[in-house]
């Protein structure tokens, strides 16, 4: 097997967002682009040499040949092993988990999470750390100042290695370790969560529909749900990972999970949905007619983790990303334990967690977690709620009921304005970083202005600071409205507006969401102009 080492100039735009690079597939697919971004990655990251590595991904279209690059890359660049999953596949958290298991240096993750997959949609790769979290700042700082000095990168010529089943192989001095992708996953959610008491649940008769979305969580859901819980056959739908997911675009939101939103408001609908995305890390929940939000989600997870055996020793502390609405904060205030505010992305929970600070963490974006790894994980987040249910033997209605009751609502919803022009986009958000000192004490349809400001984030365990992260206005009845550029779309910008109000528990917290938040939807436009810069009159997303 020779190694060779192949010229190469710098290409644009391989900068890492919030979760690595994503890009349209064929972008990907171009010469020297996938090979230039995986170099940058080693040289980052010191190398790989003696280094054991884990690789995956959610099986989109590219996903079996762009794994094969990066092992004979790391092949040719001396590590020691790379464990992979069998068919190249891992869902996010499984991978985290493995690499925390397997005390791995770190590991490459392939996917573009909740984007399309297919050969003319899109197709991502991240680097997570030895701690199994996504690379912090500092390290895609370097990726991407790699990326713009590049010359040259090293790959093994050889055959494919077969991953098609578990095993081990060889390429050169590198082993193989093709290991089955759910058995380690399935484990640990054993040593989480109360197993007998949801079997016992499911015995009861209590029906449930998990949506896979053709994505890589199927069989996971599929071995876990029906086949050691107990859940009826065909309880889990959509659930053969497919290179385009069926065509579909794997988001768990009321709008993408549309058919599962139907099963959940339609005649005999079961007592309990769920929906996961690409890669595995987000969760959408359901009960029979009752959609929760994901702020909702985490602030119930929050209130009730104790009743599952994981958890029962209580939480450190609970962290949210800056847009999900603030509803989790009231149930840290009343457990008397920590509440954090970090930008999005689900780097900035590390350090909490690895410092023991946290416990749970979650994003608006149907992203929760906890510290047994270090991503999001959709399957956790269902598994949580079932083991609740089976312990409170209430709905899910009658949960969300029993919560607003005793802290209050957190009405929320968040509008996406998706492939906006960029500099539409970046005029929008400047103009309003200039006015935000004019703004407090001025009304906007009918709610007076209390602070604004553009959120900067201080580490409170390495001292990082990280600036220009949102906007953030807030009125003085504590409703509030946070914009800002979303860093996971391919094309154009993401203008994502976050809009929350607050009813105390003796208010009305049985209003239509729409209502609830009509005034703040109107004090956005008068403030940001939106339907000006987007030349939209309404969102291409409401979730």
């Amino acid at each position: 097997m020779t190694i060779s080492t192949i010229s190469t100039t710098p290409i644009e735009g391989q900068k890492p967002g919030t979760s690595g690079l994503r890009k349209k597939t064929r972008v990907f697919m171009q010469p020297h682009y996938l090979e230039n971004f995986v170099q940058s990655i080693i040289d980052a990251i010191g190398g790989v040499k003696g280094k054991t590595l884990v690789l995956g991904g959610d099986g989109r279209f590219f996903n079996d040949r762009a794994a094969q690059v990066i092992l004979r890359m790391c092949a040719a660049q001396g590590a020691k092993k790379v464990i992979v999953g069998t068919g190249a596949i891992l869902s996010t958290p499984a991978a985290s988990n493995l690499i925390r298991q397997r005390g791995a240096d770190g590991g490459f993750i392939m996917s573009a999470s909740h984007n399309p997959g297919g050969e003319s949609e899109d197709f991502g790769l991240k680097f997570n750390g030895a701690n199994g979290g996504p690379a912090p700042e500092g390290v895609t700082d370097k990726i991407f100042a790699r990326t713009k000095e590049l010359t040259e990168y090293r790959i093994m010529e050889s055959q494919d290695v077969d991953l098609s089943q578990p095993g081990r192989a060889t390429l050169g001095e590198m082993e193989i370790e093709i290991v089955d992708p759910v058995t380690d996953y399935a484990a640990l959610m054993e040593t989480l969560f109360d197993f007998d008491a949801i079997r016992a649940l499911l015995a009861d008769g209590f029906r449930l529909s998990f949506d896979a979305m053709h994505a890589v969580t199927g069989p996971y859901a599929r071995e876990i749900l029906e086949n050691r819980l107990g859940a009826k056959s065909g309880s889990v739908v959509n659930a053969k990972p497919l290179p385009d997911f069926g065509g579909g675009h794997p988001d768990p939101n009321p709008v993408w999970a549309h058919e599962l939103m139907e099963v959940m408001t339609g005649p005999d609908a079961p007592d309990f949905g769920a929906a996961s995305d690409g890669d595995g890390d987000r969760n959408m929940i359901v009960g029979r007619g009752a959609y929760v939000t994901p702020s909702d989600s985490l602030a119930v997870l929050a209130a009730n983790a104790h009743l599952a055996p994981g958890y029962a020793k209580g939480l450190a502390g609970v962290a949210r990303s800056m847009p999900t609405s603030r509803a989790a904060d009231l149930v840290a205030e009343k457990a008397g334990i920590g509440s954090y505010e970090t930008p999005t992305g689900w780097k900035f929970f590390g350090n909490l967690l690895d410092a023991g600070k946290a416990t749970l963490c979650g994003e608006e974006s149907a992203g929760t977690g906890s510290d047994h790894v270090r991503e999001k994980d959709g399957l956790w987040a269902v598994l949580l709620w079932l083991n609740i249910l089976a312990a409170k033997k209430q709905s899910v209605q009658d949960i969300m009921d029993a919560h607003w009751a005793e802290y209050g609502r957190n009405y929320y919803s968040r509008h996406d304005y998706e492939a906006v022009p960029t500099d539409d986009a970046n005029a929008l958000v400047d103009r309003l970083r200039g006015m935000l000192g004019e703004l407090p004490g001025q009304e906007f349809a009918g709610l007076t202005v209390e602070n604004a400001d553009d959120f900067a984030y201080l580490d409170p365990v390495d001292g990082s600071t990280s600036k220009n992260q949102g906007i953030r206005i807030a009125f003085t009845d504590g409703s509030r409205i946070v914009m800002r550029l979303s860093g996971t779309g391919t094309e154009g910008a993401t203008l994502r507006v976050y809009l929350e109000r607050y009813q105390p528990a003796d208010g009305e917290l049985s209003l239509p969401v729409e209502d609830a938040l009509a005034p703040v939807v109107q004090a956005a436009e008068e403030i940001a102009h939106i339907r000006e810069y987007t030349g939209r009159d309404k969102p291409d997303v409401t979730t």
